[in-house]
Parts: C-alpha cells; sequence; structure tokens
C-alpha cells in the first residue's frame, strides 16, 4: 500500500532541458540513419510517439555538450532559484536516472561535487523511468521521520551519447529494431523538486506530497527495456572479452521489447484499481492527471482500460508535454509537473495524480498531490504516524510510541526516547509476522483467529501472577510502588476469562486448563517470572511497557480487520476491545510508577531498558509462532 505524508511538500519544482529544440527534421543530424531501414523506422516511430521537439545534451558532430551531473545540476540551480533558497539550506539530495557518467560512483555523489555542495546525506537510485519516484519517496520519508526540514529530489537522463552515429554505425545493418526503436523516442532532461516541511506559500498556495506508491512486478516478468545485456538478453556486457567486443555484439545498445509493453499498462491500471478500491484516490476526485507515456500511441491504451475499470478520468484532465519535450526517462514527470505549475493556475482543494509506468522489468508509481490554502494550519500530527484513508481497512505502517517522550516530565524523556526507539523496531517487526501478514492480505479465517486466543489465554492468565510475585521482591524504599503494581494485576486478574469467553464464543470447545501457550509464549512466561522471583525486579517495568504498549496501540489496528474477516458476534472480540480502550489508563499508571523509580534510583532506568528490549523479542516470538511455520 502507498506510502501517506501528513508534514512533506513540494516547495518548488524546477527542470533543465539542454540546447535549442530539435525537430523531427533536424533528428538526422544528432542521430544520423545508420542504414537503409532506418528512415522507414523513424517515419514509423515519429507518426506513433506525437513528439514533435526533443533536446540533446550532445551538438550535430556527436560532441557532448554538458555532462550528466551538469545537466541534473542545472535543474537542482533552477529549482532552488524559484525556491528562493541555497544549496545550504538542504540535507539530503536524492538522484534518480538510468545511470551518471560514471558506473561508479553513485550519481547523487557526481550531482553534490558538479554543485559543490557542502556535506549533506545522498541517495543514488538507479532504475528506468519510476527511478525519480524512488529517490522522492525516499527524501519524503526522511522529511516525514523529522530527519531532514528540506531534500532535493533530482532525476535526470542523458541517452543522447548511445544513439549518436559513431555508436550505431560500426554495426549498421545488424543493429535490432529493439536497438533502433529506442533512438526516436528518448532524449535528455532534467528535473528537480525542492522538498520541505515547512512551506513558504508565497503565492498564497502549498503544494502538499499526499501519498508515493510504488510496485515492481519484475518476479512475473522478464526484462523489457535493458542496457548491458545481449540481445537475447543471456549475457552480461561485463562477460565479453572486452568493452569492443561488448559493443560489437551489441550488448551496450539501449533495447526494448516492445512485445512486452501491453503488460505493462495491463499491470499499472489494475494496480489503479487496487488503490481506487483501497480508497487512496478516486477517478472522480482527479482534478489533474500527469501521464508519463513513451508513445501518445498509448493513450488509447490506458483510456480504454481505465473505462473497461469504470474509473474513467476525462481528458480534459489530462497533461503531457511529450510533443515538445520528448520523453526523458526518469526525469519526465517531474519535468513535466514543473511546467505544469508554471502553466496551470491551481486552486485550494484540486488534486493532481502522476501516473508513472516503468518498462524495465515492469512497474508502476503513483504520486497524489494536494494543493491547500497557505493560509490553512499546517498538520501537526506525530511523526512517524503514518496513517492510512478513513476507509481502508489496512493495519497502519507506523504505530506512535506508548509514551511521547515530549509529554512526559523532563527527567523521563531520555528513557522514553529509549524505549520508543525499541517500540518502533519492535512495532516494526510485528507488522511483519506470520499472524498479522495473513491478516493484512486479507487471508484470516475463524480457525486463525480461535487458535490465536487459545495460545493467548494461559499467557495472559500468568500476567497477574508474575506481577504478585514482582510486589513480594519489593523492598526498602520500592516497597511503595507494590500498591501500584497490585492495582494493576488486580485489574489483569480476570482478563484471561474474558479472553477464554471470546475463544468460546469463537467456536472453541477445549477446557481452560488444556490450553497451552506457543514457544514464544512459554519463553515469555518463563523468563517474567525468573525475573520477579530476584530482589527489587525494577525492569519489570520495561516488560508492561512493551506489553501494555501491544494492547493500546497494536491491538486496536487490528480489531477492524478481524471484525472483516472473520463472521462472529461482538462478543467474541471483548478482549481486544477492552485493551484497545482501557490500557491507556494502564500505561497511565505506568508512568506514575517510573516517576517514582527513577526518583529514587535513576541508575533503573538502565535494568528498565534491557527488559523492555528483552520482552520486546520474546513477545515478537509469541507472534511469530501464533501460525504454525
Amino acid at each position: 500500500m502507498p506510502t501517506r505524508f501528513k508534514h512533506v511538500y513540494i516547495e518548488a519544482a524546477g527542470y533543465h532541458l539542454p540546447g535549442p529544440p530539435v525537430g523531427n527534421d533536424a533528428m538526422d543530424a544528432y542521430i544520423a540513419p545508420i542504414n537503409r531501414i532506418s528512415g522507414r523506422i523513424k517515419a514509423r516511430i515519429l507518426a506513433e510517439n506525437g513528439i514533435r521537439t526533443r533536446h540533446y545534451a550532445i551538438d550535430a558532430d556527436g560532441n557532448t555538450v554538458l555532462s550528466h551531473a551538469r545537466l541534473a545540476a542545472n535543474a537542482v540551480a533552477d529549482c532552488l532559484q524559484r525556491a528562493q533558497a541555497t544549496i545550504a539550506d538542504v540535507s539530503l539530495l536524492a538522484a534518480g536516472s538510468s545511470g551518471g557518467d560514471a558506473l561508479m560512483p553513485g550519481f547523487a555523489s557526481m550531482i553534490q561535487g558538479e554543485l559543490g555542495a557542502p556535506p549533506m546525506a545522498t541517495l543514488s537510485s538507479q532504475g528506468v523511468c519510476a527511478a525519480g519516484v524512488t529517490a522522492l519517496a525516499h527524501a519524503a520519508q526522511g522529511i516525514e521521520l523529522g530527519a531532514h526540514r528540506q531534500a532535493l529530489v533530482v532525476a535526470a537522463e542523458m541517452p543522447s551519447r548511445m544513439f549518436k552515429h559513431s555508436r550505431f554505425a560500426p554495426r549498421g545493418y545488424d543493429s535490432d529494431f529493439d536497438a533502433h526503436f529506442l533512438r526516436w523516442m528518448l532524449s535528455d532532461g532534467a528535473g528537480a523538486m525542492l522538498l520541505t516541511d515547512s512551506p513558504s506559500g508565497r503565492n498564497g498556495l502549498r503544494l502538499k506530497l499526499n501519498w508515493v506508491h510504488q510496485q515492481s512486478f519484475a518476479g512475473d516478468y522478464p526484462v523489457c527495456m535493458q542496457l548491458g545485456l545481449s540481445e537475447d538478453r543471456s549475457t552480461s556486457f561485463l562477460d565479453y572479452p572486452s568493452s569492443s567486443e561488448a559493443e560489437a555484439a551489441g550488448a551496450l545498445s539501449l533495447r526494448q521489447d516492445i512485445r512486452l509493453l501491453p503488460h505493462l499498462f495491463d499491470v499499472s491500471i489494475h494496480e489503479y484499481v487496487k488503490l481506487v478500491e483501497a480508497g487512496w484516490v478516486t477517478s472522480a476526485g482527479v482534478d489533474h492527471f500527469l501521464c508519463h507515456y513513451s508513445s501518445e500511441k498509448f493513450i488509447p491504451v490506458v483510456e480504454d482500460l481505465l473505462d473497461k475499470a469504470g474509473l474513467t478520468i476525462p481528458k480534459e484532465r489530462w497533461y503531457s508535454n511529450l510533443a515538445t519535450r520528448g520523453n526523458t526517462g526518469a526525469a519526465s514527470i517531474f519535468v513535466m509537473l514543473a511546467e505544469f505549475l508554471d502553466t496551470h493556475a491551481v486552486q485550494p482543494g484540486e488534486k493532481i495524480l502522476c501516473f508513472i509506468p516503468e518498462s524495465g522489468r515492469i512497474s508502476a508509481a503513483y504520486m497524489l498531490l494536494e494543493v491547500e490554502d497557505a493560509t490553512a494550519p499546517l498538520a501537526t500530527a506525530t511523526r512517524g504516524a503514518v496513517a492510512v484513508p478513513a476507509s481502508c481497512d489496512t493495519v497502519p505502517g507506523t504505530i506512535t510510541a506508548p509514551h511521547d517522550p515530549a509529554s512526559a516530565p523532563e527527567p523521563l524523556q531520555p528513557l522514553l526516547t529509549a524505549l520508543a526507539g525499541i517500540w518502533h523496531d519492535y512495532r516494526s517487526k510485528v507488522w511483519r509476522s506470520p499472524v498479522i501478514h495473513k491478516l493484512v492480505a486479507g487471508r484470516f479465517g475463524l480457525a486463525d483467529y480461535r487458535s490465536w486466543i487459545a495460545q493467548w489465554v494461559p499467557q495472559v492468565r500468568e500476567g497477574s501472577l508474575w506481577m504478585r510475585e514482582a510486589v513480594a521482591s519489593l523492598t526498602g524504599p520500592f516497597a511503595e510502588l507494590g500498591a501500584l503494581i497490585e492495582m494493576h494485576a488486580g485489574d489483569e486478574q480476570n482478563d484471561f476469562m474474558i479472553l477464554y469467553q471470546d475463544y468460546r464464543a469463537a467456536g472453541g470447545s477445549a477446557p481452560l486448563d488444556t490450553l497451552r501457550r506457543n514457544p514464544g509464549g512459554e519463553a515469555l512466561n518463563a523468563y517474567l517470572h525468573a525475573l520477579a522471583a530476584t530482589e527489587n525486579p525494577l525492569g519489570l517495568l520495561g516488560a508492561i511497557y512493551v506489553i501494555e504498549g501491544t494492547g493500546q496501540r497494536i491491538v486496536p489496528a487490528l480489531l477492524p480487520l478481524l471484525r472483516k474477516q472473520v463472521d462472529l458476534p461482538a462478543s467474541a472480540f471483548r478482549f481486544l476491545e477492552y485493551h484497545g480502550a482501557n490500557d491507556e489508563h494502564h500505561l497511565a499508571r505506568w508512568l506514575a510508577a517510573v516517576e517514582i523509580t527513577l526518583d529514587i534510583s535513576p541508575a533503573a532506568a538502565d535494568a528498565i531498558l534491557a527488559t523492555a528490549k528483552r520482552t520486546a523479542q520474546l513477545y515478537l516470538m509469541q507472534f511469530e509462532h501464533i501460525i504454525a511455520h
């Protein structure tokens, strides 16, 4: 599912297209025909793709006018000028492309060097048309999580050097159609976006990045577009005795298997249908549709597939600059968005859907942008709380920690910050456990739910027992914690009976005393009892943090999914509903206990952290064993 963003805005979008526009009649001066069929291929391809002009970073003699890194740097400079910002304001540079001037180092590092930029984080995303979106998603996640305040994303392509006459002429008649085809399709260009969490809203508007979704189907399809493999895709250019032999064999020719292209659009539209069905977007809610396609030939293909799915986006809402800017690969959607914003007066509330299919090995990317009134308040949700639409029954990808360190008393903040780190690692792994994976995938059944509860009942049954053991082990000034823990144990004492009744309501028939914990539950139970028997087991406060946090933060997200997939009355979910509603009060009591403990012994923080970490590991093991491998 997509990654939703609450704090990411596009402050500015810029681009650079090298040299003057090159018309169809002037193309031969840059990528001259190489054999008798070249003219026929050119006429056919240009008639279909609808491109009238494009740009090249080489001159008519095939000489490079500016490097790929400089092309990208020029787009960055244009973007920064529009934003009235400098490179010193940026802490991350993410670049997407099919490849830079050199095989290594990374393209982002080369751009940083070209810019003479100060030290910063970089990311180089190599791919084809969707490589820029991958870079953008990385940068947006950095901003959303608070790691960066401003980030630059640049996408650039410079295929002209591969298409010039001197590189094709030696092979002459041996050049196959797949290699010829792209010479008349691709051109040079670069686009850049400045992402920020603090948009200036200079023109009275803000452009918010709502979500990004990218899905690869490389496991389903063979290679469609490639550079570096032989014509039959069986041999790498590195496996030839020399580079000249790889060149002569055509392994360094950029190719596209056009027979696979129909699959690309079919898969992409099906992915769009899924987004609509999950509530991420509606066709009626799309005010502007920026669709990256390599040829106007594919417009009716996309239209037809949308029509068949009942998700038509009216043609007047489509925007493309393919005819005048050409197909610049990964840079296309960046250049397109920048030019769209230059030429359209968008209004608050309007939504812009960007669609980027990639033929490399079949993948699809989508972005949804929303225009906001700059006078409206910015979102203030907790960083890292990546939400999903209310209409989408999917487990959130990120759940905030049980306690926000910033809202706690100052002496507790370092401990809570460290606990939050343990929590987020634990939470992430829980979402990937087999039981929740099956639940999220919509394949969870009654037998799964019944088995889960059967393993859980004896684990919950032990909760009040190890807490009371811990109370008995408290001595000296820590004895005053006993009342708080005893109160908590009293609340938990009969919880297992609620869960057992849920088990019976789900059709379970095994007697209470015959139910058994799974291996993870056994390990967790043994650990907690052993620790409770030691003198002043203050670390158990870390265990309660994880256990109660699971009830407060994870359980509420699971309950809607369970209700949807398991056809049972409300009486079969009472335990989950109770804990989702009440564990917040339990955690407030926990916070008071922690405050008392650290006031007596600040060194107890280490024991609390260590126990929280081990409890998270063992609780995760319990999740891992719910469904047999």
